[in-house]
This record gives structure tokens, sequence and C-alpha cells, in this order.
């Protein structure tokens, strides 16, 4: 195919250049606008940008917990990739990816399911300002660990592999809380995914406290999983996010090309054996993000 040089492209109506531009990424709208001045002019169409917006952006925008201000599409579209929208009361965020225009969601610890949150004996809710929602959890104490969040899946970006991770920080008092690995679990449909996450403390002279005091408790339970079989494999490892928050991933699932209809993602992270009591965990909340779009 023999390439139109930069004063064909001039020549060629805005339509026609809008209408080539609307089959690339948001990233290579913004390469082309470079070519030529008809490219450059199509390249502010709304036409085009509409396509990179999620169909129902305007039902989101409107869930905005503030006011949303835009003059055109782009504006919105490059709005929506600079900073996370607050929705639903300010129970989730909302942002695009800027250079494929994927669809992210974090879900914050007053949108998840956490056992016994609502009891101040194990859980209490507290303001950080370094959190982007009004308020976060943090543990007290407690033997048996359980979190879970769910999407639908038609709220996310079609031909997209997702990744999910718990977003959270360990207080200076925390304890207990890596000496057993968490059971991770992704189910969409009959489809299941599990794993395993630590969430190992950052200072490493606790870690090996920890571990010299509850050495022969670790012995026992390691003893105790290898003997009901449970031998999940490898285990998520956290790690420092930009914004001073921590993540480990609880999996990755794929949506389809039809958005898999009306169903429903779930994720959840679990250490209900109960063998020790754990404290000083801060969740801010569950990150369901793009890692690669599928071709």
């Amino acid at each position: 195919m023999e390439l139109l040089a930069p004063t064909d492209m001039n020549a060629l109506p805005e339509s026609c250049v809008s209408a080539i531009l609307s089959f690339v990424s948001p990233a290579n709208v913004c390469r082309l606008s470079l070519v030529s001045s008809t490219f450059l002019s199509a390249a502010d169409s709304d036409i085009i940008w509409a396509r990179f917006l999620p169909s129902d952006h305007a039902d989101i925008v409107s869930r905005s917990a503030a006011p949303v201000e835009f003059s055109s599409k782009k504006e919105l579209f490059l709005w929506l990739c600079q900073r996370p929208l607050l929705i639903d009361g300010g129970r989730k965020s909302f942002k695009l990816e800027r250079s494929s225009g994927a669809v992210s969601y974090v879900l914050s610890a007053r949108e998840l399911s956490i056992n016994w949150s609502d009891d101040p004996a194990h859980w209490i809710w507290k303001t950080l300002p370094e959190s982007r929602f009004k308020e976060v959890a943090e543990l007290r104490t407690i033997d048996r660990l359980q979190i879970e969040g769910s999407i639908k899946t038609n709220a996310l970006s079609p031909n997209t592999l997702y990744g999910t991770h718990l977003i959270f920080k360990v207080s200076d008092r925390a304890f207990g809380l890596d000496l057993m690995p968490l059971e991770t679990s992704i189910e969409m449909g009959s489809w299941v995914r599990q794993g395993t996450a630590r969430l190992q403390h950052p200072d490493q002279k606790k870690r090996h406290l920890e571990g010299l005091m509850y050495a022969n408790r670790l012995e026992m339970v390691r003893k105790h999983w290898e003997a009901e079989g449970d031998h999940r494999g490898g285990g998520g490892v956290p790690s420092e996010r930009g914004d001073g928050w921590m993540e480990v991933e609880v999996g990755e699932f794929l949506v389809g090309s039809g958005g898999e209809g009306d169903g429903e993602v779930r994720m959840s992270l679990r250490e209900v054996k109960g063998y020790q009591l754990k404290g000083g965990l801060v969740v801010e909340g569950i990150e369901v993000r793009p890692k690669s779009l599928v071709q």
C-alpha cells in the first residue's frame, strides 16, 4: 500500500481523516496530529474522542461527587486520564488509561465486604490525608481475615486483561500479618483462579523478631497445610505505589470482546484458619486496572 505524502493528506476531507483516526488508539491520534494540518484539525474532533470514552461516560460523570467541567470530548478524556474521579457517593474512583482509553476502578474499603468491619473491637474507620477516599479501615485485631469485592464486567473495557490489587498500608503496631499467606481468589461465572498473597511488614527487623516469636506456630501451621494438601503456588509480594500506599496483586482476569454481558467478577483475600491474631492492616480498597489489551 502506497503511503500518502503530507501534501496529499492535506487534500483529504477532514471527515475522511476523522474516520481514519477513529480506528487508532488515543496515543496514535496524538502522534498523527503532527503529520499535517488536516490531521491536527481532525484530531480535536468530538467524533474521534467520543469513541475513546466509555459508552456510559455520561452516566459516570453524572455520578461524580464533584462537578466535572469540560468543553469537548477530548478535554473530558484527558481530564479522566489525569485524575481519579470519585463517584457513587465517594465510595469508588474511576479513571481512564491515557494510552488506550481502558477503564479502571478503585473500590473503597466501604465498598468492600470485610468481616467484622462494623465491630470497633476488630476494625476502626478513620480518615487519612493521603487517601483518595473519606475513610479507610484499620484492623485492630482479628483471628480470621476476609476481604471481598465485586464489579460488573460490563463496566470494564472489552478485550482487556485486568489485574486486581489490594491497596493497603501496615501501621507501626502491625502484628501477625505475614505469618501465613492470604488465600486469594478471582471468580467470573464458573471460572475461578486461586493463589496466595503476602502482607510483608516493611520493617525487616520487626519481621525477623516476629519470625522468632512465632517459629513453633509457623512450623505447626506448615505441617497442617501439608496434611490438608493445600499447595497453592507462588504468592503475590507487596510493592510500593507512587501515591504512598502499597499494593499486592489478588489476581487477573480477561474481559472478552462482548464485555461478558451482565457478568460479575468477584475477588477475595482470606486467612480464615484462625491460627494467630492479626492487626495493624490499613485497607484503602481494591483496584481493578488494565494490564494489557488483547487483539
